[in-house]
């Protein structure tokens, strides 16, 4: 992507990339640093320069770069995929670029492991469950019980993916409750979910 330019501005964000050491300030300079050396062993050097602000999904933060974005042939964010999308609107004349593949959200299960557990549905089920979430953590998004698929608590699709009906199951069994999975539940309404369109929250007391 930054094949074409000579000078770019390198942002980091404090944010949930800082935690999960994806976009930090200290992954912007590791960053940096292995852009110049292998641009400068093609006999193309690189200039950057590296700037790490408090968030890059909040306007009043992206203003940090106001005075300075334009100074470059093109800007990489470290953000997840909502960063670069805020700065370009920010800033429509400019290029900016995405340096992190946003995957989901997710939770770390142990140190340098993440794993996902919502899918941000905005209609949340998981009460029904004792707290697991089928529409995240089936492969298929089941909300009746498993497929026929499933077999030694592990999912069809790999032997290294949990079956979480499986999990649900037996926490249901061990607390005596297995009739709350007898229930017939209604179709879950997919309207407040991403299949709806690009969404909008709102709090209407925090609107000014």
């Amino acid at each position: 992507m930054i094949k074409p330019y000579n000078k770019i501005l390198l942002i980091g964000c404090k944010g949930c990339v800082t935690v999960c050491n994806v976009g930090g300030a200290k992954e912007v300079g590791v960053l940096a640093a292995t852009l110049k050396i292998a641009r400068k062993k093609e006999g193309n050097p690189i200039e950057i320069d590296e700037k790490t602000i408090e968030r890059q999904c909040d306007p009043e933060y992206i203003e940090q770069i106001r005075d300075v974005y334009d100074q470059y042939d093109a800007v990489l964010s470290m953000a997840c995929g909502v960063g670069p999308q805020f700065l370009s609107e920010a800033y429509p004349g400019q290029t900016f670029l995405p340096a992190v593949n946003t995957k989901f959200f997710g939770g770390a299960v142990q140190h340098g492991i993440w794993e996902e557990r919502c899918a941000g549905c905005g209609n949340c089920i998981i009460h029904n469950y004792d707290g697991l979430c089928p529409i995240a953590r089936c492969s298929k998004s089941l909300q009746h019980g498993p497929c026929g698929g499933s077999a030694h608590g592990k999912c069809e699709i790999s032997k290294d993916v949990e079956c979480i009906w499986d999990t649900i199951v037996k926490k249901k069994m061990e607390q005596g409750r297995l009739e709350d999975l007898r229930k017939i539940r209604p179709a879950k309404d997919w309207q407040t979910a991403r299949d709806g369109g690009p969404r909008k929250s709102i709090r209407e007391e925090l609107v000014q």
